[in-house]
């Protein structure tokens, strides 16, 4: 009867949750699918016509083709490059030295306020074209001032930057990993005479692997989904340079109320990072190293 108790109570606790998942995650995912098999302008009831939306989409739409080599470059560039800069910076404070706690914490704050307006309204101040503090600096060195968010390449890679900036939440995870490898490893590769950047590769990456394949889905999946940065500093532009498929699904379904085909583009979007994350998982066996099994997991 007590654990009958304990069961109702323990559901009790869960409803919020389940009510939220219910309402604000399940609800729209089955939604989202349906409706893309709709021409539905939000105004007006929706309307079946099929798979129009995903034949429109691959055969007659530029800009979803445009939107989507946006998307895998600034993927491409921003997840390896915020992988490794999260795990030098990691290493770096992973040292005992004093003051060491309140530089963990400074380097922790971009990857809160990194999506916010205010952030975005600094990013576009630091790298504008007259007086951004970037276009001063560079002058320093008698480098011409670069239109960063008027020329396709430099758009990007400010994007790219603001991303990369944002390693907080990658190098706590990088810097827990490291504080928890065996200092009896590092022993005894000394007393065998390897040097540090042998006992970096040989020991400190291997037993790292793990947490780079975990550190590496997410970001993969959280850059596929970027929004913030391109929607509040770029607006796409210019030519389209940053327009990442988030934005244009975006633009579809609240600004031109295309919500059928915008719901259509959203499961393609779905479609990939799932083709990606399994493709990340299939690989992982050749890769990844678990210090309580054999080599792959095995």
């Amino acid at each position: 009867m007590n654990k009958r108790r304990f069961d109702y109570m323990g559901l009790l606790y869960i409803t919020p949750w389940i009510i939220g998942f219910l309402v604000f995650t399940l609800y729209p995912f089955v939604a989202s699918f349906i409706l893309s098999f709709t021409k539905y302008d939000i105004l007006s009831p929706p309307k079946f016509i099929g798979f129009r939306n995903y034949i429109k989409m691959f055969t007659k739409d530029k800009n979803f083709a445009n939107s989507l080599m946006v998307t895998f470059k600034y993927v491409v560039m921003t997840v390896p490059l915020k992988l490794i800069f999260a795990l030098l910076i990691a290493f770096v404070l992973n040292f005992n030295l004093r003051g060491i706690n309140f530089f963990r914490t400074a380097y922790y704050i971009p990857s809160i306020l990194g999506g916010n307006v205010a952030v975005a309204v600094l990013w576009r101040f630091l790298f504008s074209a007259s007086g951004g503090l970037v276009n001063q600096v560079i002058g320093l060195f008698g480098i011409d001032p670069v239109n960063w968010f008027g020329t396709p390449g430099p758009a990007l890679f400010s994007l790219t930057l603001l991303r990369i900036w944002q390693f907080g939440s990658a190098m706590v995870i990088f810097l827990a990993a490291l504080q928890d490898i065996p200092q009896d490893l590092y022993d005894a590769a000394a007393v065998d005479g390897a040097n540090k950047f042998t006992v970096f590769r040989k020991i400190t990456i291997p037993l790292l692997t793990p947490v780079i394949f975990f550190n590496f889905i997410m970001q993969l999946i959280q850059a596929f989904q970027e929004f913030n940065a391109p929607y509040l500093i770029t607006g796409g532009g210019p030519l389209k340079a940053t327009y990442l498929l988030p934005v244009y699904i975006y633009d579809q379904s609240f600004q031109y109320y295309n919500m059928g085909y915008g719901s259509a583009l959203s499961w393609v979007l779905f479609v990939i990072i799932m083709i990606f994350t399994l493709l990340v998982f299939k690989s992982s066996d050749y890769w990844v190293f678990y210090s309580d099994v054999g080599e792959g997991g095995k």
